[in-house]
């Protein structure tokens, strides 16, 4: 099976999809139990909302699903949130604290350092390599991480996440204008809710990556998925006309970013 699928493209920005892939080997399926099965924790449609959003933008897109491996997670292990409910490398439970193997078959060390070879090192070979194809053509490049989940989930955080869920870990990951001209759209944007470095600041893609000094500048963008999802349960079906205003602030969110970006080109 193909890990991930790369678009090139002529923009500073790229966009990187870890979670919206559902391949899942045979082997590795038939190991899930019937919750497991259902792929939950999916960030559902999420390359489909952003389509088309910006004119020669690269798309980074893992192919495999994040029960497979996860992979906007330390390969290390290192937990991203200490303290707070959260799941790992190769999660053990969906977001709800369920169990998602069969007993007696979850992933051993082994079986999790074969994945990170086969699925997560290659995938972050992808990204890696774009943004240095993006920084030699620019000068500059922006990463900014797709990300969407469900807006309860009471194991992950209490009541109803904002809609606009902006990371840039404390904002330490970007060039203060990028980070003001996210918050600037999603504040107002009528009828939207949003939060800057709040339950999500940054997972590891966002802050592996940064490095403002040198001109490389990431943003995590987590949505709650009722704001372009028929309903946050199966079949977890893309409605586009409930999305329709979503993405029309969010290609004014990555317009600004690319005008930004090249103003940083120009040293200004």
């Amino acid at each position: 099976m193909r890990v991930f699928d790369v678009e090139q493209g002529s923009s500073p920005v790229i966009l990187a999809f870890p979670h919206t892939g559902t391949d899942v080997p045979d082997d590795i399926c038939e190991k899930l139990n019937d919750n497991g099965k259902i792929l939950a924790d999916t960030d559902w449609h999420i390359h489909r909302l952003y389509d088309g959003l910006l004119p020669g933008v690269t798309t980074v897109r893992a192919l495999f699903h994040r029960y497979v491996i996860d992979a906007n997670r330390d390969p290390s292990g290192q937990s991203l949130y200490p303290g707070q409910n959260t799941t790992g490398l190769v999660p053990v439970t969906d977001f709800d604290g369920n169990p998602i193997w069969q007993d007696g078959q979850e992933p051993d060390a082994n079986e999790v350092s074969r994945r990170q070879q086969q699925f997560h090192t290659p995938y972050h070979a992808a990204l890696k390599a774009e943004i240095a194809r993006v920084k030699a053509i620019h000068g500059v490049a922006v990463l900014y991480d797709c990300h969407s989940i469900r807006s309860h989930i009471p194991f992950l955080f209490d009541g109803k996440l904002p809609d606009f869920n902006i990371g840039t870990d404390n904002g330490t990951t970007c060039e203060p204008r990028i980070e003001q001209a996210v918050v600037g759209v999603c504040g107002n944007a009528a009828g939207f809710t949003s939060v800057l470095n709040g339950r999500f600041r940054g997972g590891w893609t966002t802050r592996h990556y940064a490095n403002p000094a040198q001109n490389i500048h990431t943003v995590q963008m987590e949505l709650a998925q009722s704001t372009h999802l028929a309903r946050e349960e199966p079949p977890f079906d893309y409605d586009e006309t409930v999305a329709a205003p979503l993405r029309a602030h969010l290609k004014t969110i990555l317009q600004n970013i690319e005008k930004i970006a090249f103003d940083l080109a120009k040293g200004n």
